[in-house]
């Protein structure tokens, strides 16, 4: 690709091999250190889907406060330190656009982060809509903290559901010069297509990867090894 002048606007993408490396299951097996898939125990359409919590609420909600309990005891790795260490010392438009619903960017210091398919640690509220910071358990189904109303899930993006922010995410490719896309599989979309829609839109592309992607054919570069090596190196680049 080169060197990286005439940048100033910068997506980057990130998945979860960003935080396979801090101890946090992938969504699909073979992505985590121990090799097993976050839904070994249970299929996805038992845990991760609107009918799961309409037909087995308890289920549901006790798999994912075992989550949200399990992620709160991760640490960063060197890949999120450094993409705050960019956060913080980039000049230019930056947006962090995950698919990782841990808080890992944001405890390396990172603050202009968008979450897309939402958090662990939010609680949202189907009563009043309402969404408030929640790192305890929901299966007891605790009153909200805004209306009262027990009507608390988690507030993450299930199969058959809209990703959030979508209007920003599009809004930022279309100012970016650099697409980066750190740790994904190509398989989820829409965040999937991103890479598609940054080249249409004459965006330069990187992907920082263990392997290649499905869709490693769109990205003007791959560079692969672990996320905690390739992403320092790459930030340490633009930061010159």
């Amino acid at each position: 690709m080169g060197p990286m002048d005439g940048i100033r606007n910068i997506v980057i993408l990130t998945g979860a091999g960003i935080s396979a490396e801090s101890g946090i299951d992938t969504f699909r097996g073979g992505g985590g250190q121990s090799g097993l898939g976050l839904w070994e125990q249970h299929r996805v359409e038992d845990v991760a889907t609107p009918e799961a919590f309409a037909r087995d609420p308890n289920l549901v909600l006790r798999f994912y406060d075992m989550r949200r309990a399990a992620v709160q005891e991760k640490l960063p790795n060197p890949a999120h330190d450094a993409l705050a260490r960019l956060d913080a010392k980039w000049k230019g438009g930056l947006l962090i656009v995950t698919q990782n619903v841990d808080d890992l960017h944001e405890r390396s210091g990172a603050s202009r982060v968008l979450h897309m398919h939402g958090e662990h640690l939010n609680a949202w509220c189907t009563w009043c809509d309402t969404r408030s910071r929640w790192t305890g358990p929901l299966v007891e189904r605790p009153p909200c903290p805004v209306c009262g109303a027990c009507a608390l899930r988690p507030d993450v993006v299930w199969f058959g559901e809209m990703p959030y922010r979508m209007d920003e995410i599009y809004a930022a490719l279309r100012s970016a010069d650099l697409f980066v896309s750190i740790g994904t599989s190509g398989a989820v979309y829409p965040a999937a297509g991103f890479v598609q829609t940054a080249r249409d839109l004459g965006v330069r592309t990187l992907e920082l990867n263990l392997e290649r992607s499905q869709g490693s054919e769109w990205f003007h570069e791959t560079r692969l090894g672990p996320a905690s090596e390739v992403v320092p190196a790459w930030v340490d680049e633009m930061l010159g």
